[in-house]
This record gives structure tokens, sequence and C-alpha cells, in this order.
């Protein structure tokens, strides 16, 4: 029913904004008949978008990161996985950008409410099942599908977003950023590095394959646990608690759904656990808290950078 009532409000908005085109507008990309260029979706479909979209809605955490790493700031974003405003790790770039939808669906009608003239989302949001009903609202680009490597999907973004050479240059500066890290690695250079998500009492493994995570370390040179090498088989892997010694590694990186707060709380769960703190990363103290908004959800460059520097602070001498 709120789809149907949506559906109408598309429509609406449609005519109206084809009255406007009709009385004609500025040719600065910024209105309905201003300057156009076209993309390629995730999909193979050519979409036509503005050439300089002024008013922007990402409804997935990597899209959302990608446009704020890119200097541009959405008018409205999604909730992060587990929280009900924004990503805690984007909250200080964009804490007051409203939120018009979650990760199992968007809002329509506040999305409609927004007047977006570009929509950007991924296959890590619901909000794939209703690309069409997107569509009449405002050009929509599907940047990732599911797994895609975070590098192509911030260079999907920042094409969408007319910014392509902007986030080669961060890439670059980021790349200079890690061969920096792995340098002052000393003797942890190679270290077997985990990384997991406390959740309902147990962890689960997290940051596997070519995420944001998985490569991040292993462009640093660090090993994983043999349980975390290769692709992940979804968002995060479930360990029973009789399989703690498979977490264990010279380094655990251990974090929650929320902020470093949560993380923290969520330690002081495991450290209950007597099989938790006889691992070997437990006893010399090298199990650190992160920000799990950063480290175990789907993101893009600022969570990328996010988890370089907090190998640097915890590693790197």
């Amino acid at each position: 029913m709120k789809f149907r009532r949506s559906a109408a409000l598309a429509a609406a908005l449609l005519a109206g904004a084809l009255t406007v085109a009709g009385c004609g507008s500025g040719d600065d990309g910024s209105g309905p008949s201003g300057a156009k260029r076209s993309v390629t979706d995730a999909t193979g479909a050519t979409v036509s978008v503005p050439a300089a979209p002024k008013r922007v809605v990402a409804l997935s955490e990597p899209t959302m990161d990608a446009a704020l790493a890119l200097g541009v700031r959405p008018v409205g974003t999604t909730s992060g996985r587990g929280q009900t405003g924004v990503a805690a790790y984007l909250a200080p770039r964009a804490k007051d950008v409203p939120i018009v939808a979650n990760v199992a669906q968007p809002d329509l009608e506040k999305i409609i409410d927004l007047r977006p003239d570009l929509i950007l989302l991924d296959e890590t949001v619901g909000a794939k099942s209703v690309r069409d009903k997107l569509k009449d609202i405002a050009p929509t680009v599907l940047t990732a599908k599911l797994n895609a490597p975070w590098r192509d999907a911030f260079l999907a973004t920042a094409d969408a977003l007319g910014k392509k050479p902007q986030a080669a240059q961060w890439l670059t500066g980021f790349d200079t950023r890690v061969s920096a890290v792995k340098a002052k690695l000393g003797a942890n250079a190679g270290a077997v590095t985990s990384v997991i998500r406390w959740q309902n009492g147990a962890p689960s493994v997290v940051g596997k394959g070519k995420g944001h995570v998985g490569e991040t370390l292993t462009a640093l040179g660090l090993t994983r646990p043999a349980d975390q090498r290769g692709a992940g088989v979804g968002h995060s892997e479930p360990v029973s608690l009789e399989k703690l010694d498979t977490i264990d590694g010279d380094w655990l990186f251990f974090g929650a759904l929320g902020d470093e707060s949560t993380s923290r709380k969520a330690l002081a769960e495991a450290e209950k656990t007597p099989t938790f703190t006889r691992l070997k990363a437990a006893k010399e103290k090298h199990v650190v808290t992160v920000d799990g908004s950063a480290w175990n959800s789907a993101g893009g460059p600022l969570a990328a950078g996010t988890v370089l520097t907090d190998v640097q602070t915890a590693m790197a001498s």
C-alpha cells in the first residue's frame, strides 16, 4: 500500500518536473533541462545523469562513503547496519543528513520529498529490489554488484557523480599511505591478523576477500588465520564458541555493529568467556577494539582509510 502511494507521488513529481522542463531552466546541470551525461551501471545499462548533480540520495553505506570522500554531501541516505542513524564512522561528516532508508528497504515517500536529481545504490541493500520505483523519482545508478571490489565500486560511484579523476587521485594517495604504514610494521610485518564481529554472545568472521578490510590487510602484507582466507560466503560467517581458537592470531581486531564504544562493551562480554581470554592475542594484549561500523559493514574509501589508521596505530612502530 505504501509503495502504491509512493508510485503515485513519484508520478506527480515527474509530471511537475516535465512542466518545469517545458518552461526552461539553467544550463548548469542542476535543473531538469540542465546538462546531462551518460554512465554505465553495474548491470551494463546506460543511465542519463546530471553532469553536476546537486541533490544526491545515497541509499547504501558504500555509496554514501564514496560521495563524502569526494566532497559530495548527499541530501538523504541510509542508516548504518544495526544503527538508527548514519554509520557511526561517517557521522562526523554527515550526522545531520536525513535518513530515508535502512539496509532492508528505502522509504520512497521520504525520498520523493527530497526532490533528488540522482539516486545511488548497490546490491548491499534491499533498495535494489525497488529500482524501478526509484527510477520514477530520479535517475538511479546501481554502482556495484554484491561483493564487487571496493575500489571498483568507488570509481563507479565517482563516475556517476562526475568525479572519477578525483577518485583516482584519492586512491593514489591511499596507496601511498599503505606503503608508508607497511614499511613501519617492523616486528609485526606479516603478522597473522584476525578480524571478527562479536554479536549475540559469539563471534563472526568478517573482512574476507576483496572487501575494504581484506584487501587493505593484504596490501599491508599481513596474513589471516586459515579460516579467514579466500572469499567470504556472505556478509559474515558465525563461529561457534567451541571453535574460538580458529579466530586467534598475533593480532585480533574486534568490532560490533556500532561505534567503538559498542565494541568495547562487546569485548567486556567476550572476556567473560574463558576460551576467549586464553587466545594468544588476548594474552598478549593484542586485541584491538575498533569502530565496527567501518570494519564490520560494507564500506568504501573512508572505511578503508579507517582500517588503515587503526592498523597503523596498533601495529606500526
